[in-house]
């Protein structure tokens, strides 16, 4: 399984809007993690379009999330980026070649299908399982309780 570098960024802009006390342009978001404000808005728009961020135009514009953070799962923000589609896709290779099975001896899925889809249904409801609010609470934990309200501090500096 391999998920998109927009995912990182997009989870990491997810958690950081939790600590904002007013919509963040992309571009603040893109300076504070030193990406490219233009990759960074893509994955913004995706967050948007998923309806997981809203976006404000105008001078006191930017993004911030729709719902409270424990309404929003690591999930969520995977299928806005990535979209749902299965990480593996059966080609039914079994029914290949000089000894391929013939359609009426693969009216199940074979062996590979099936591990392959027991783990996508197992990794997508670990991260159904966790949200941005337990993402939230990791950063509490693993680097302290000061560190988003600083990075919210620091995301909504005053407007002229």
């Amino acid at each position: 399984m391999k998920l998109s570098g927009g995912v990182e960024w997009a989870l990491h802009c997810c958690v950081v809007l939790t600590a904002a006390s007013e919509p963040v342009p992309a571009a603040r978001l893109a300076l504070l993690h030193d990406v490219s404000a233009s990759y960074l808005a893509k994955q913004m728009q995706a967050l948007s379009r998923a309806g997981l961020v809203t976006s404000l135009q105008g001078k006191t514009g930017g993004y911030a999330l729709t719902r409270p953070a424990s309404e929003i799962t690591v999930l969520d923000v995977v299928l806005a980026v990535d979209g749902a589609d299965p990480a593996f896709v059966c080609t039914e290779i079994r029914r290949r070649g000089p000894l391929g099975a013939p359609p009426e001896k693969c009216t199940k899925p074979c062996g590979i299908a099936r591990v392959m889809a027991d783990a996508e249904t197992a990794w997508r409801a670990s991260l159904q399982g966790v949200t941005i609010a337990d993402l939230v609470g990791s950063v509490d934990r693993d680097s302290g309780p000061e560190v988003l309200p600083a990075i919210g501090t620091w995301l909504t500096p005053a407007r002229g």
